[in-house]
């Protein structure tokens, strides 16, 4: 019997090579190599053995790295790293490689590719993701990045941490998270002010050596006992970013997206793109609290500047011709949507979350591809219907943040369809949209 199952054993394994046949407890997904489980770079399990993906065509279709997210249930992605290994080169096998996904398949492995092991690549090109799901953290209404009230970003949305078991341990996690040197000091009872929206963790317990506060256990459900003025707040070592020269981007729809300038001798001025890349966009995104760099761009995305440029520290020949400018995930993470008004989390009132605020959006020009767009977004499925009857989910509150909306239907984000801008509209509330969509599993029928 024992000989029979070792036949069976390498038939099953001589198929799975030869057929690119997949079954389930042979193939798995992770990312690795980043501060959490919802980026990082992209490794697979092939009969056991941990593998790389390779980029080639990878950066040509943001459905691979939605494929990705949607998989792990982390989200949708925020960002496909096109900066070859940026999450550092794998090790093993690369498993896959030109892998074209439509955005639909419920697992990487059931998207187009030549076939498990068929490549022509280097480890040096293995892909990664970053996904909206990512617990991200920063630190607010300090002096500086790298002291204030501590923040974390879960779930969609922005909340404090509780002072019960905070202690420096804790402040040390996340002061090497942010990139800021040790701790110097853990502070309590709202210190630096107290926050607003959701207590999001509680009795924090870490080590002091993890490398993201999500490593650290805590009780979060006794955060509903705290309250705003018991909010944990750190000061970090790095406090001389005060005298280093200041930076902004302007000019972009706001404070994470846009041109960047620089401030130095009190005067401001733009940067060349001589040199620029997603490692040095990635430190300017950290430093203004802005998550990750999702993309590297042109003057002719947010405009030449006028004042005197900066470039020439590094002795390059520039015009305002050649100013960079740098998108942001934070860009993307402030901002969220939800349907409410029905019982439901697939159907209802559309309300989006920008600048702080949760608000609606009016109905004109409305129509079912803006529908699909949100129903994606929301991993809902397709829609079945957009509510053409004004407010037919009640009326919101709050600001209107958009309206005459016109997405082509393929749009990863509600957020990248065309609109006259953020908070731009001439509605009353008894214009809100409601969005019905066929729910979170139909879609895998289709």
């Amino acid at each position: 019997m024992l000989l029979f199952c070792s036949i069976i054993l390498t038939l099953v394994s001589y198929c799975l090579k030869e057929l690119s046949v997949v079954c389930p407890g042979y193939t798995d997904l992770r990312l690795v190599n980043s501060s959490d489980s919802c980026s990082g770079r992209v490794e697979l399990q092939f009969l056991k053995e941990w593998g790389t993906v390779c980029d080639a065509c990878w950066d040509m279709r943001a459905a691979n790295a939605h494929v990705v997210c949607r998989q792990l249930q982390c989200g949708v992605a925020l960002s496909n790293q096109q900066v070859p290994a940026w999450f550092g080169p794998g090790s093993g096998p690369i498993w896959l490689d030109e892998v074209e996904c439509e955005g639909n398949e419920t697992s990487l492995w059931s998207c187009s590719s030549p076939g498990w092991g068929k490549h022509d690549c280097q480890h040096k090109e293995d892909v990664g993701v970053v996904c909206s799901e990512s617990m991200r953290v920063m630190l607010v209404n300090g002096s500086n990045p790298c002291a204030g009230r501590v923040e974390v970003h879960q779930n969609g949305q922005w909340g404090t941490v509780c002072d019960w078991g905070w202690d420096i341990a804790d402040a040390a996690v996340v002061c090497r998270e942010l990139g800021c040197g040790t701790a110097v000091t853990a502070t309590f009872n709202a210190y630096f002010g107290a926050g607003s929206g959701s207590v999001s963790m509680a009795f924090v317990n870490c080590s002091g050596s993890e490398t993201a506060l999500k490593h650290c256990s805590s009780e979060n459900v006794i955060a509903w006992y705290c309250n705003h003025s018991e909010d944990a707040g750190v000061v970090c070592s790095e406090l001389h970013v005060q005298t280093s020269p200041e930076c902004a981007l302007v000019n972009g729809s706001n404070s994470c997206s846009g041109r960047v300038e620089r401030q130095y001798f009190n005067k401001w001025g733009t940067v060349c793109d001589a040199c620029w890349d997603m490692r040095a966009a990635s430190v300017l995104c950290r430093q203004l609290n802005c998550g990750i760099a999702v993309s590297v761009v042109g003057s002719d995305r947010f405009g030449e500047g006028s004042e005197c440029s900066i470039s020439s520290w590094s002795r390059a020949e520039c015009s305002h011709r050649r100013d960079v400018g740098v998108i942001c995930s934070g860009e993307h993470i402030h901002t969220t949507l939800k349907l409410v008004g029905s019982g439901g989390e697939c159907a209802g009132r559309l309300e989006v979350f920008h600048s702080g605020s949760w608000g609606t959006v009016c109905d004109d020009s409305w129509d079912i591809k803006d529908a699909h767009v949100v129903c994606r977004q929301l991993q809902c499925g397709v829609a079945l219907s957009n509510q053409q009857v004004p407010a037919w989910f009640g009326p919101g509150s709050g600001p209107i943040w958009l309206d005459e909306v016109e997405c082509e239907g393929n749009e990863t984000s509600l957020w990248s369809c065309s609109s006259p801008g953020w908070g731009k509209h001439g509605c009353k509330h008894k214009e809100d949209v409601g969005v019905v969509c066929s729910g979170k599993y139909a879609a895998f029928f289709y």
